[in-house]
């Protein structure tokens, strides 16, 4: 059961967050016919508080496996990101983005060694702050939602686009591969691209190829 709760409780605003939570529960719904997310099987609101009930998976999180200082080989990477592309592949499909991949929000199913993505950022929009901006009056729908190191810039000012979910698995990628935490990596001065390779030199270059394009 997940609650979500409501900061600013006056009329127009739990009016807009009730719009939007049914709006997007009918996303969540529609997302849980793939075997990789977790069904919801109810949403309703209480006490002007709303809530979601969702499929319980059990399994343990990705974080517990990314290991800091413990690099995952190759082989492994490659098809850790074949999976959580494929299922991404269907959130697009369905014109959603994610918004917060990262290794916490991937549960490897103990039934079948499966893994399946949780907690898509949609739903936080109702939530996560203020709905009217102070200042200019307008609605505050876009604001940025995600995890420092698994965000791309465009995702930070709050416009994410289907790339912004690419980018993150693809540090997804780069963390296993080079056993350090996204946010202790270092940019290139002059590219700004990341300079991650030297923290793992054995990594062919197409795979190599594939992860810069990523991100």
């Amino acid at each position: 059961i997940k609650q979500l709760k409501v900061q600013d409780k006056d009329t127009g605003t739990l009016d807009m967050a009730r719009r939007l939570f049914d709006t997007e529960a009918q996303v969540l719904y529609q997302l849980g016919n793939h075997p990789q997310i977790p069904s919801l099987m109810a949403h309703f609101e209480e006490d002007q508080e709303f809530y979601l009930a969702q499929e319980y998976i059990e399994g343990s999180r990705l974080n517990r496996q990314i290991e800091e200082g413990k690099p995952w080989s190759e082989t492994r990477v490659v098809l850790l990101l074949q999976e959580v592309l494929e299922i991404l592949s269907f959130v697009h499909r369905q014109q959603v983005i994610h918004r917060d991949i990262k290794p916490s929000n991937l549960i490897r199913r103990h039934r079948d060694g499966k893994l399946v993505l949780i907690d898509f950022g949609a739903v936080k929009q109702v939530t996560s702050s203020p709905l009217l901006d102070a200042e200019t009056g307008a609605t505050n729908i876009t604001v940025a939602i995600g995890t420092h190191g698994y965000m791309p810039n465009e995702q930070y000012a709050g416009k994410p686009r289907f790339s912004s979910d690419v980018y993150a698995v693809g540090i997804l990628g780069i963390r296993a591969l080079t056993g350090l935490h996204p946010q202790k990596l270092e940019e290139d001065p002059v590219t700004s691209e990341l300079d991650w390779r030297r923290h793992a030199p054995m990594v062919s270059s197409s795979l190599a190829a594939v992860l810069d394009k990523m991100v």
